[in-house]
């Protein structure tokens, strides 16, 4: 073992004491306490990659798995699996303007647009390239959709509206329903839109921004501040994109009227399947000096082999990754630890481990991945979906943790992503058994089932499931549904993904220990069967999933 990550295990074992003994099959809070505690200390500097925090959590995490009697299941047999980042940041533009016929308008970055890139280069540069609205930016044969027409944007700007073309479609328009209605698919998310950009050799893609459609206001659109983060890529995978970002609903509205065109008229245009690319007869210009750097980050990976069919693999995930320090709060706490965000999932992980530990072996084997550079772009996750340690088509399923209600329990359990997949089935059925009944997520629109580390599996076909508490309102014993909106208002207003994300002795992990059994009983049921969840009909994943049961 390396000298770091001994001098962190011996850190964890001096921080961990268990609250039951491990032969006790069933989820304590007292644990669950005790693993957030641990990570979310100032110790563990909040859990950013590549900082000394990384290095206590990575050695805290092998020394609890080792503990606990599990085996390694990353590169080469190791406990860990490289996730190397390409960190960037963007300095102060020397040109950054709209220009149209010789005439420059100049745009103020963070106030007019706000721009990121993820090339490894010195100079981020856009040298008078034409700009073209390409609507939605939809590309969906099954869904009969396609708003390129052809349009060649090599070497181009592409210029998207955020969400999809049906997000507020009128009855009778030809988007209507095509894509979910009020429920976002992934061809709303930003970033599909950067990647099909990239994927036809845009030069910069900027998406217009409208604070109902993305789910978020301008402040959060700009906050990163220029700074951004992807996978380091081989020379000939490398984005075609020397820029990507936003664009504020004024500036755009400005940029449209000097086109001669109206946003307001091709927002409506482009719900309709006739829809086709609008030159804006304008140039976008920008040099911008780029700081980059290479991050080097991992993955923890570890698995119970199962005892009859081990190359059959169901996979548990929450990510160990925080945002390390920021500003002082008002009591003075620096880091961004992340106690719910996601330190409660990786305690709800090594419960669920501790659980498999004190039952008989399953006849699959069971992983538990701990991602990194989840506050990234869901980098490890990821990072291991392109070099899977278990082959997708071999992966049963895979349950991911990503912040739980700390309010107390719950009459129900919050379903994220509505119609994908049978798994939804299971956790109605195994929810029943514990008296409780499933809600969906009260806000599809803002996609959260694409924003956690379950969908890069998901890419591949695997079958997806997601504990997320705030992604609605939970049904709570102690105040109903007014409680739980309130415990999710309280936390996503006031300290999500801020300093005050820390534990708190208030906290009720009541509710929180019904939905960690949960998805316990959810795998273990697939762990000592034979069957195999699958994709729903309509789910732009099936079609991936299908392609690949012959491999079997």
């Amino acid at each position: 073992m390396p000298l770091r990550h001994a001098a962190a295990l011996l850190l964890s074992t001096v921080a961990w004491a268990p609250a039951a003994a491990q032969t006790a099959p069933a989820i304590d809070a007292a644990n669950i306490v005790q693993t957030v505690r641990t990570l979310a200390s100032d110790q563990f500097q909040g859990r950013a990659p590549g900082t000394v925090g990384e290095e206590r959590t990575v050695g805290y995490l092998i020394g609890r798995l080792q503990a606990l009697g599990l085996e390694p299941a990353g590169t080469d047999g190791g406990w860990t699996q490289p996730v190397p980042l390409l960190h960037t940041r963007l300095g102060t533009p020397a040109t950054l303007a709209f220009d149209r016929q010789g005439t420059a308008t100049p745009l103020t970055a963070g106030t007019d647009i706000y721009l990121s890139t993820l090339q490894p280069k010195e100079r981020a540069v856009v040298d008078k390239a034409p700009m073209v609205f390409v609507g939605y930016g939809v590309s969906a044969p099954e869904r009969g959709w396609d708003d390129f027409k052809g349009q060649d944007l090599k070497g181009k700007v592409a210029v998207f509206l955020i969400n999809d073309p049906d997000f507020v479609a009128q009855k009778g328009e030809d988007a209507a329903g095509k894509f979910g209605d009020r429920t976002m698919t992934y061809y709303g998310r930003w970033t599909y839109k950067f990647e099909e950009a990239s994927r036809r050799g845009a030069v910069a893609a900027l998406i217009v921004h409208d604070t109902d459609g993305a789910g978020y206001g301008w402040n959060v659109v700009k906050s990163p501040g220029g700074e951004n983060y992807g996978l380091v890529a081989a020379p000939d995978k490398v984005t075609s994109l020397a820029l990507q970002g936003w664009i504020s609903g004024d500036a755009a509205t400005r940029l449209f009227a000097g086109a001669g065109q109206d946003l307001a008229r091709l927002r409506i245009a482009a719900r309709r399947r006739d829809f086709k690319p609008v030159d804006l007869g304008t140039s976008f210009d920008a040099a911008i000096p780029v700081t980059q750097e290479v991050v080097q980050s991992q993955n923890v990976l570890a698995k119970i082999p199962g005892a009859k069919r081990p190359d059959e693999v169901v996979i548990y995930g929450a990510h160990w990754d925080a945002y390390g320090a920021g500003a002082p709060d008002e009591q003075g706490r620096i880091y961004r630890a992340g106690a719910n965000d996601d330190a409660i999932g990786v305690a709800g992980l090594l419960e669920i481990a501790r659980n498999f530990r004190a039952a008989p072996p399953p006849d699959r084997t069971v992983a538990f991945a701990f991602w990194t550079a989840e506050e990234r772009g869901l980098l490890g996750s990821e990072a291991y979906a392109q070099n899977p340690i278990f082959p997708a088509e071999k992966t049963v399923a895979n349950l991911g943790l990503d912040i739980l209600q700390t309010a107390g329990r719950a009459r129900d359990v919050v379903l994220v992503g509505e119609g994908q997949g049978t798994l939804e089935d299971d956790l109605t059925r195994l929810a029943a058994t514990q008296g409780r009944t499933v809600s969906v997520e009260s806000l599809p629109e803002r996609g959260l089932f694409y924003r956690a580390d379950h969908f890069s599996l998901a890419k591949r076909g695997v079958p997806v499931l997601l504990m997320m508490g705030i992604a609605g309102a939970s049904d709570l014993i102690d105040g109903g549904r007014a409680a739980g909106q309130k415990w999710v208002d309280d936390y996503t207003g006031k300290c999500y993904h801020q300093a005050c994300d820390a534990w708190d002795a208030s906290w009720n992990l009541d509710g929180a220990v019904q939905d960690v059994d949960l998805f316990y009983q959810i795998g273990n049921e697939l762990a000592r069967s034979v069957r195999w969840p699958d994709w729903k009909a309509g789910s732009e994943f099936k079609a991936i999933r299908d392609a690949s049961k012959g491999a079997r």
